[in-house]
């Protein structure tokens, strides 16, 4: 018989990478991304030496949580990645409808609730979320703690993949863009550097400044996987809105309550 564990997972299966979080009853101890594990990996982790693919580097502190079988608490918005986990005994699969925010639309991602709900949690309302990952995304609460509405637009690697898979000539380049481009490139990589970042940038200076008109006192805050970088340019650009932002990379898990 196996002991049951304080400890426990929360598993955010998001479009290009899984998120996860270690809590000690409610406290968060650790977080860690990995890529989309196959079948033949999420197998090698319950059974050892079962399959002969090995499991990935950076799965291995999930190990002795998982063959504990340790409460795993799962969130996604990829099915067939979701459906990998349906065997695990102690799984559990959060749904959008157990997310308290009122006015929801059925087809809201669940990331984009949770690190609203967190970001409300740790920075108060009205609050705004700008999620900078395979979209960039801007997800708000009113005074209310109601469902404020939202956008989508293509994140910054995603823009990048898409012009060289859609295109003939156009060359693959390279994400995060680490210095600001200059404006008039003057060759077909910098060119696509340029307008990428730049339309970026403008994006959230658009809608950050569009929601501090409508909510002066309103919070923003930031995550996602590009984060940093567009932080980093933004606050060269647009000072005064870089200032008002908050950069945090675990909303998603600033709920934990949500989950157990």
């Amino acid at each position: 018989m196996k002991t049951a564990t304080p400890s426990w997972l929360a598993l955010m299966i998001g479009n290009s990478r899984l998120h996860w979080a270690e809590f000690l009853h409610s406290t968060l101890r650790q977080t860690w991304d990995t890529a989309h594990l196959s079948p033949q990996a999420i197998g090698s982790l319950f059974i050892p030496d079962a399959f002969d693919e090995p499991i990935p580097t950076a799965v291995h502190d999930l190990l002795p949580l998982l063959r504990s079988e340790a409460p795993l608490r799962i969130a996604s918005v990829v099915p067939s990645q979701t459906a990998l986990w349906q065997s695990y005994s102690q799984g559990q699969i959060l749904e959008l409808g157990q997310v308290p925010i009122p006015g929801l639309y059925p087809s809201l991602g669940i990331d984009r609730a949770l690190a609203l709900l967190g970001a409300s949690k740790t920075l108060g309302f009205p609050v705004l979320v700008i999620d900078a990952g395979t979209a960039l995304t801007f997800t708000a609460m009113d005074e209310q703690k109601h469902f404020f509405g939202g956008a989508i637009v293509a994140g910054l690697q995603t823009q990048l993949r898409s012009l060289t898979q859609n295109t003939a000539a156009l060359p693959s380049v390279d994400a995060p863009i680490a210095t600001l481009p200059w404006r008039w490139a003057m060759n077909t990589p910098d060119s696509i550097q340029s307008g990428t970042i730049y339309t970026l940038l403008a994006s959230i200076r658009d809608y950050g400044e569009a929601w501090l008109a409508r909510f002066p006192r309103g919070a923003i805050a930031l995550t996602g996987g590009d984060r940093e970088i567009l932080l980093q340019h933004l606050q060269t650009q647009f000072p005064a809105l870089a200032a008002q932002i908050t950069v945090d990379p675990n909303l998603i898990f600033g709920e934990c309550k949500l989950f157990t």
